[in-house]
């Protein structure tokens, strides 16, 4: 059987990687006593895959894994055993039977929603800022480094085309937020750090990559109505 789980992701939790979140899922499960289906051959590994790996240092309002079991379970007992047996920082929402014709989660991703904090306060009126970002995304091309997988090296590539739109809103305690959607999946991925970093370069804040932060609000999927 199918099924996913729906979880957020806060606080200090958010420099735990990747690798280490697939064990942290993968002992909670053992814990909680769900049979997840493991692969055949000489190693094994947990039927489990995450829909979009999330970068160390951000955090999450709505992440989805999706997983195999060797038997039907009772989604609502094993929400509840999962709950329990999470840290802080990994709230779990749903979980739930996963219905779809998509091969995987991983696989139907097309974008992704981010909200990117500035340390930019009041002083800063939202119209101002709303008028860089105009600007930013009006320029012919908008061009990033981009590190190649095969070669390492560095290269220059225009990722406006993968910039879907940009806007720009006010937090509660009155900083700047840059709210925006990028291409996302396997065939087309776009990384926050790029539009971070072209922005601020074009803008000529130069904001400590430190004190910005991200969260990544939502996950677009092509086919999969969750």
């Amino acid at each position: 059987m199918r099924y996913y789980l729906e979880f957020k992701k806060t606080g200090d939790i958010k420099y735990t990687s990747h690798l280490d979140m697939q064990r942290l899922f993968k002992r909670a499960f053992k814990r909680a006593g769900i049979p997840i289906e493991y692969s055949q051959g000489f190693n094994p590994h947990p039927k489990m895959g995450f829909a979009q790996p999330l970068s160390l240092g951000y955090t999450a309002s709505s992440e989805y894994l999706e997983f195999n079991t060797t038997k039907n379970i009772r989604s609502e007992f094993a929400l509840d055993s999962m709950r329990n047996n999470m840290p802080e920082g990994i709230e779990i929402t749903k979980l739930e039977e996963f219905n779809s014709t998509a091969k995987s989660m991983a696989s139907d991703v097309t974008g992704a929603i981010y909200e990117v904090l500035l340390p930019i306060s009041y002083r800063h009126r939202h119209s101002d800022v709303q008028e860089i970002v105009d600007k930013y995304l009006a320029q012919e091309t908008i061009i990033a480094k981009k590190r190649e997988k095969k070669t390492k090296k560095w290269v220059d590539k225009d990722i406006k085309p993968q910039i879907h739109w940009i806007k720009v809103h006010s937090s509660d305690d009155g900083y700047i937020v840059l709210l925006m959607e990028l291409d996302g999946g396997s065939s087309s991925n776009l990384s926050p750090e790029q539009v971070i970093t072209s922005f601020t370069e074009f803008s000529g804040l130069y904001l400590p990559r430190e004190e910005i932060e991200v969260n990544r609000k939502k996950i677009i999927f092509k086919s999969i109505s969750l």
